[in-house]
């Protein structure tokens, strides 16, 4: 049970995590703003100490509900930054991938090039050419 002393207690511990509250003004919504990457908590006001003030208030009611466990768990949640790596993607282990390096080339050039049947025809001219 979320009580108004624990409450406090956890406030109290939140806005010394938190330290000082410094609002950016933010263009896109042209408001000051503060947040923090601690707590899902962000507040917008018109002015610096509009938010310096409205701040603890947003985060004492999160508190609030985290102690009631009202909130969802996507809140909460904490990820691994891993987004979208899966069991078996990517190269294989062991295989190696052939070196590249980009240049720039006339156009007529960069097409004959380009074409798969060309590279083994430009390897024996290089090899040629080192001789």
């Amino acid at each position: 049970m979320a009580t108004g002393k624990k409450i406090k207690a956890h406030l109290k511990l939140a806005l010394e995590e938190i330290g000082e509250i410094k609002p950016w003004f933010d263009k896109e919504v042209n408001a000051w703003v503060f947040s923090h990457p601690l707590y899902p908590v962000e507040y917008a006001g018109d002015s610096k100490k509009d938010v310096i003030k409205n701040y603890p208030l947003y985060l004492k009611d999160f508190i609030e509900e985290r102690l009631k466990r009202n909130l969802s768990p996507i809140v909460e949640k904490k990820t691994k930054g891993r987004g979208g790596k899966r069991k078996g993607a990517g190269r294989p282990k062991g295989t190696k991938k052939e070196l590249t390096k980009r240049i720039s080339l006339p156009k007529d050039v960069a097409e004959w090039i380009s074409n798969p049947r060309s590279i083994s025809s430009v390897r024996q001219l290089i090899a040629k050419c080192r001789h």
